[in-house]
């Protein structure tokens, strides 16, 4: 996987630290410093980003993204640390190695082995934490003004690079050998302040935010002791984040000034864990690790011990075990504590969550219709995606899964009428113009049907195959005047940004 490590290889200017001495340290993140402007900078993160969005590694998961994105908006609505017009976007990479990265224009990847080897939500909020103080205080911004460029045309570099990879990983490697070099050995003066104001803002966001101080030194320390036992095989975090004893010290000395606080870890959190822990490995190995962990009880959340069994089952295709387990999840859920009540009335089964874990409750519902769907049960699978958008009506997952549902049960037009309703509040929704793409050629508007296919390049970055799509739905000339005109105005929206592009 060779483009995981130039994803990382990206990020190393942006995060590599040094020694850290001191407690009180100067703000970089004054923008008027900078010479590269926020726009420049988003630009330069979207066309990395297509890339990453292109590899097999990126976990297009609407339920671990909506958890991730969450988490990420409650740190930087909880400390006020980000620029109103500072965007963010969160996302992961099916990836075992222990990692975490910013990229340029506030986009931030967390490998799934860093979100398993979180021992609790605070660990990984103090991860994130530190990775969201890299964005709010500018810091690739100001070493692209201390070098005068070079920094940005050694990102532009990359970004050919992985490019480059895709068909030739040999050659894409060359290229990364001598723009890598050569923009961390002139970046050296810097990372040493950029670390250690990443490490104080990032704690402040934190404490802000309401998590344990704590989980961020508890994390780092025990990457340091996996690094120092396990030296040939270190945590990737470890390469591209090096650790020290000073550091360390410094962010617990700073974390005994503050009040203890205790923050239990939410359901949302240990779902994601365990559905990110049944998609590791082979599938009959993950089956077989929840089925012995269940056995031993080695656990701190049954239900949710059993969710990730379900989930490993339907990757092993396992799915009359899968429809067994869930009836004995739902059984669970009926007897824990709970501050809200929900009725799923095609299972006739009283579900409890806690009010507070909404992405909880519907991820619950969300495996529950896909266990119907892969035993064969379609119309009791369309009745828990009603039932549950009723409760959970922007839950993605239950969206894309519904719309699915109806196509597979040739319900087309009314999956095509719930699609276009969705996509009038959720226009980024590259899974949605997916679907309406299919909808569109089952009823045989082959001219709609490209335009949706538009829709999805455009959404990832391809704007020239975007384009292309869009000159082909013309040729498709279905007589309608106003879908017509539509197609003919998208085109030239995308010409134009386009040409804006080139300038």
């Amino acid at each position: 996987m060779v483009m995981r490590l130039y994803y990382l290889i990206i990020a190393l200017p942006l995060l590599l630290p040094a020694n850290i001495f001191a407690h009180e340290l100067p703000d970089l993140g004054d923008v008027s410093q900078a010479t590269i402007s926020p726009r420049q900078e988003r630009q330069i993160g979207l066309q990395i980003m297509r890339q990453i969005r292109t590899d097999p590694s990126y976990l297009d998961d609407p339920e671990i993204t909506s958890y991730l994105n969450n988490l990420g908006h409650k740190l930087i609505a909880g400390s006020g640390a980000a620029h109103p017009d500072q965007s963010f976007e969160f996302f992961a990479l099916q990836d075992p190695s222990i990692n975490a990265f910013a990229l340029p224009g506030g986009f931030m990847g967390f490998n799934s082995g860093l979100i398993i080897a979180a021992q609790s939500e605070s660990e990984l909020a103090g991860v994130m934490a530190h990775e969201i103080a890299h964005v709010t205080q500018k810091h690739l911004a100001r070493m692209i003004s201390g070098q005068k460029y070079s920094m940005l045309t050694s990102l532009a570099a990359l970004a050919v690079a992985i490019i480059a990879a895709r068909s030739n990983p040999q050659a894409g490697h060359a290229v990364l050998a001598t723009t890598q070099a050569s923009a961390i050995q002139s970046q050296l003066d810097f990372t040493r302040k950029h670390e250690k104001e990443a490490d104080r803002i990032g704690l402040n966001i934190l404490v802000d935010a309401g998590f344990d101080p704590q989980g961020m030194p508890a994390f780092f320390e025990r990457l340091q002791k996996a690094g120092r036992f396990h030296e040939n095989g270190a945590p990737s975090y470890l390469r591209t984040h090096p650790l020290t004893f000073e550091r360390i010290a410094d962010i617990q000395n700073r974390t005994r000034e503050l009040t203890y606080r205790q923050v239990p870890d939410s359901t949302d959190f240990q779902l994601i864990r365990a559905k990110l822990r049944a998609f590791q490995g082979n599938p009959k190995d993950a089956v077989l690790r929840f089925k012995t962990h269940l056995h031993d009880k080695r656990y701190t959340n049954e239900a949710v011990e059993r969710y990730g069994l379900i989930v490993a089952l339907l990757r092993d295709k396992k799915t009359s075990q899968a429809n067994r387990e869930l009836e004995q999840l739902y059984q669970l859920l009926q007897t824990n504590t709970v501050n809200t009540t929900l009725k799923n009335h095609s299972l006739g089964k009283t579900i409890r969550v806690e009010h507070k874990n909404i992405l909880a409750g519907a991820m619950i519902e969300t495996l529950a219709a896909s266990v119907k769907l892969a035993t064969g049960h379609i119309a009791e699978a369309l009745n828990i995606y009603r039932t549950a958008l009723n409760i959970y009506p922007q839950h993605r997952a239950l969206i894309h899964g519904y719309a699915a549902a109806l196509l597979q049960n040739q319900q087309t037009e009314t999956a095509l009428e719930f699609i276009n309703k969705q996509l009038q509040f959720a226009h980024d929704d590259i899974h949605l113009y997916r679907l309406q793409a299919q909808s569109y050629a089952v009823l045989g508007n082959d001219m709609l049907k490209h335009r949706a296919q538009a829709e999805v390049y455009a959404r990832q970055g391809q704007l020239t195959d975007a384009i292309e799509q869009l000159q082909i739905a013309l040729q498709h000339n279905n007589r309608n005047f106003y879908q017509l005109s539509s197609v003919e105005a998208r085109l030239k929206q995308l010409q134009a940004k386009v040409a804006d592009e080139k300038e």
